[in-house]
C-alpha cells in the first residue's frame, strides 16, 4: 500500500458524506452498500425506502456506537435499486455472503445437511445416507442436523424394517448373506432370501415411518400379524411379531416428539457481552431430527431482531426452509422474510414467536440449549485465547496467532499421497477451513516427503497470492506448523523464499528422542532446536493440532486409496456408466474379462448397443477388430 501524499486533503468521511448522497436517492426499495476510504465494504442492508433508510445515517442521533463507528468510516456508498422490499432482502443476503462486510451479522458455519435417500435406481432399493445435490433417483428425507443423527435414524430403520445399505455393486456380487442378515439388519435381498413383493412392502414400511405414519403402519402390522396367525402362517407371524417389537422399542427411546408441529425448524437465540448462539431444531414428520448450534458474528450492541433475521436470510439462502419457523424473538420485517422464503419454496412458509403452548415449549428447550451451548463456548475461548498467547511467547511472535496452519503427509510408500492442512484459531479447530491437498508431482521419488511438502506450500501459497494478494481476507497464516525437524522446514523455508513469503513464522514439530509423545522438539529457521516442559499446556496444544493434521492426512489417504482400490478399467471407457458397468460385470464376471471379450459376446450384454459395444472393445484392443 503506498503512503498518502500530504499535500493532498484527506479522503471526508462520515456524515457530510451520506448527506452528499441523499439528492440522488428516491422512495425506491434497493440495497445500500457502505464503504471505506480504501474502497472496502463496511456494511451491506437493505431498505423498503432506500432515501428514508440513507437519511436515518446523515445526521447524528440515537445511533448505537457500532452504528456511529460505521458512520465515521464511511467514505463513499454503493446502491442498487430493486423492484420489491423481497428482492432486496434476498440480494442483500448474497451480497452479505459473498463480500462478508465488517460490521454486519455474519453467519460463520454454513454447511449442507444429510439426509436420508432411499435409492430406486435399484429393483430392490437401498437406504443410505446422502449429502449434496439430490440427483439420484429415489425419495429424499431430511435434513438431519448431523451425522450423526442420520446414522442413528439409520440404524433404527435397519432394526425394524431390514433394508439393504450395501452398494449395487456389493449387492450384485454377494453370493452369500452378509453379516449384517445374521444379526437381523437386512433381509439379504441379494440372494433371494426375500421376495421382491415383500421386499418392496418393507420399503414403502420404512417410507411411512420417515413421513410421520408410524401409528398407522402398527396398526397395519398388528392386522396382518393377526390374519397371518389364524391362517396359520406362523413364520410370517413371528417376522411381524418381531417387526411390531422393534418398532415400539425404538419409539420408546425417541424422547418427546411434538405432536401439534409437523414441519418446522425451532430457531433460538442468545446474546450475551458481544456474542451470540443460534440453537436451530429440525422437526419432520412430528420428530425432531436433531440440532444444531451456530455462533454468528455480532456486535456488543446489536438487538435480537437484526441478529435473526441476518441468520435466517442467510441459513437459508441454499437451504430449503420448511412450512414453519418457530422463533423465540419477533423480526423486523417478518412479512417480507417470510414472502422471500416462500418464493422460495415454492409455497407459504409461515413465521411463528409463540407465547404459550407445545410450540412455546420448544422454543424454550431450544434457547436453554442455545444459553448453555454459548456458556460453554465462552469458556473454552477464554482458555484458547489464554493458549494462543503462550504460543506467541513459546514461539517469539509478536502476538498471539489468529490463524494457525499445521500441515501433514500421508502415503504408502509414495502411493495415493496426500497432504492435509488444518486450521486453529482463536474458537478452536476451524474445520470449514481444512484443506486436502492430492500431490501430482510426476517428478517425485516415491516416499519423498520433503517434496511433497514443498509441493503442498507452494500450491498453498500460489493461491494465497492469487485470491488475497493484500492479506486483506483474513485468509493467511499467522503460523505455519509443520510435522518434521530440520529437513522438512529447510525445505519449507526454501518455498517462502520462492514466494516471498519470508516474513510468515514456521515452526517444524519433531519427535525428539525415542519418538516419545512429550518429547517433541521445535525447530526454526537460524534457531537451535528446543524444546518444551512436558507439563506445558503449550505442549499439549501443539500436540493436539498435530495429531489431528495427522487424522486428517490418514483420513484423507484411506479415502483416496479406497477409491483407487474401487476402480475399474471400465472406469474409463467412454460411455459406460454405472448401470452399464454392473451389467458388463454381472454377465462377464469382472473387469478383466471384459477387456479380454470378442464384439459378438459384448454386443449380447443387455443395454449394451451395437455401436457402445464397439466402442468398448475398441478401447481395450486399440481398435483391431476380430470380427
Amino acid at each position: 500500500m503506498t503512503d498518502l501524499d500530504p499535500t493532498e486533503p484527506a479522503p471526508q468521511t462520515g456524515y457530510a458524506v451520506i448527506q452528499a448522497y441523499l439528492k440522488t436517492l428516491d422512495g425506491s426499495p434497493g440495497v445500500y452498500r457502505m464503504l471505506d476510504t480504501q474502497a472496502r465494504v463496511l456494511y451491506v442492508g437493505k431498505a423498503r425506502n432506500l432515501k428514508a433508510r440513507v437519511s436515518n445515517y446523515s445526521r447524528p442521533g440515537n445511533h448505537t456506537g457500532r452504528i456511529a463507528r460505521m458512520i465515521s468510516e464511511t467514505a463513499s456508498m454503493m446502491f442498487l435499486t430493486t423492484k420489491t422490499e423481497t428482492e432486496a432482502l434476498l440480494l442483500e443476503q448474497n451480497l452479505i455472503k459473498q463480500l462478508k462486510p465488517k460490521y454486519n451479522v455474519l453467519l460463520r458455519d454454513d454447511k449442507s445437511f444429510p439426509n436420508i435417500l432411499v435409492s430406486k435406481a435399484h429393483e430392490f432399493a437401498q437406504i443410505k445416507k446422502h449429502r449434496g445435490a439430490k440427483k439420484e433417483k429415489g425419495d429424499y428425507y431430511g435434513p438431519f442436523a448431523s451425522a450423526g443423527a442420520v446414522n442413528h435414524t439409520l440404524n433404527q430403520l435397519q432394526r425394524v424394517f431390514q433394508l439393504r445399505d450395501c452398494s449395487d455393486a456389493t449387492f450384485e456380487s454377494r453370493t452369500r448373506p452378509c453379516l449384517q442378515h445374521q444379526i437381523k439388519r437386512c433381509t439379504a435381498p441379494c440372494v433371494g432370501k426375500i421376495s421382491k413383493k415383500d421386499y418392496a412392502q418393507s420399503v414403502a414400511d420404512a417410507e411411512r415411518y420417515l413421513q410421520g405414519r408410524s401409528t398407522d403402519l402398527q396398526e397395519r402390522l398388528a392386522t396382518e400379524m393377526q390374519y397371518a396367525s389364524a391362517n396359520m402362517e406362523f413364520e410370517r407371524a413371528a417376522v411381524l411379531r418381531d417387526r411390531i417389537k422393534a418398532l415400539t422399542q425404538v419409539q420408546s427411546t425417541q424422547g418427546i416428539n411434538p405432536r401439534g408441529v409437523t414441519e418446522a425448524d425451532v430457531i433460538a437465540l442468545h446474546l450475551e457481552k458481544g456474542q451470540a448462539c443460534v440453537q436451530v431444531f429440525f422437526i419432520r414428520a412430528n420428530q425432531n431430527w436433531g440440532n444444531r448450534d451456530y455462533y454468528p458474528r455480532v456486535g456488543v450492541d446489536i438487538e435480537a431482531a437484526e441478529v435473526l433475521e441476518a441468520f435466517i436470510g442467510q441459513f437459508y439462502d441454499t437451504k430449503e426452509p420448511p412450512r414453519q419457523l418457530i422463533l423465540s424473538h419477533p423480526l423486523e420485517n417478518p412479512d417480507v422474510m417470510a414472502e422471500a422464503l416462500g418464493d422460495k419454496a415454492g409455497r407459504k412458509v409461515e413465521i411463528l414467536v409463540p407465547r404459550r403452548g407445545e410450540k412455546a415449549e420448544l422454543v424454550e428447550g431450544a434457547a436453554r440449549n442455545a444459553r448453555e451451548s454459548l456458556a460453554r463456548k465462552m469458556s473454552e475461548t477464554a482458555t484458547q485465547a489464554k493458549l494462543l498467547r503462550g504460543v506467541a511467547e513459546a514461539f517469539g511472535l509478536e502476538k498471539p496467532p489468529a490463524r494457525i496452519e499445521v500441515y501433514d503427509n500421508s502415503h504408502i510408500q509414495g502411493t495415493n499421497a496426500v497432504g492435509g492442512m488444518i486450521v486453529a484459531g482463536p474458537e478452536g479447530f476451524m474445520k470449514n477451513a481444512y484443506r486436502k491437498f492430492n500431490i501430482k508431482g510426476d517428478d517425485l521419488v516415491p516416499g519423498d516427503d520433503f517434496g511433497m511438502m514443498k509441493e503442498v506450500l507452494a500450491r498453498r501459497f500460489k493461491r494465497l497470492l492469487k485470491e488475497d494478494p493484500k492479506r486483506e481476507m483474513g485468509q493467511w497464516p499467522d503460523l505455519l506448523l509443520i510435522d518434521g525437524g530440520a529437513g522438512q522446514v529447510s525445505a519449507v523455508a526454501e518455498i517462502m523464499r520462492e514466494w516471498g513469503v519470508e516474513d510468515i513464522p514456521m515452526v517444524g514439530v519433531a519427535k525428539g528422542v525415542d519418538r516419545d509423545h512429550g518429547k517433541e522438539e521445535f525447530h526454526r529457521v537460524g534457531v537451535r532446536p528446543f524444546a518444551l516442559q512436558r507439563n506445558d499446556p503449550v505442549l499439549y496444544f501443539v500436540q493436539r493440532m498435530r495429531d489431528e493434521a495427522h487424522r486428517f492426512a490418514i483420513g484423507t489417504h484411506r479415502a483416496k486409496r479406497a477409491k483407487a482400490v474401487g476402480a475399474t478399467p471400465l472406469d474409463d471407457v467412454p460411455g459406460v456408466g454405472a448401470t452399464r458397468k454392473r451389467a458388463l460385470l454381472a454377465h462377464f464376471g469382472s473387469a478383466k474379462a471384459v477387456s479380454r471379450a470378442n464384439l459378438t459376446d459384448l454386443k449380447a450384454v443387455d443395454g449394451v448397443s451395437d455401436a457402445l459395444a464397439e466402442t468398448i472393445y475398441d478401447y481395450f484392443h486399440e481398435g483391431s477388430r476380430d470380427g
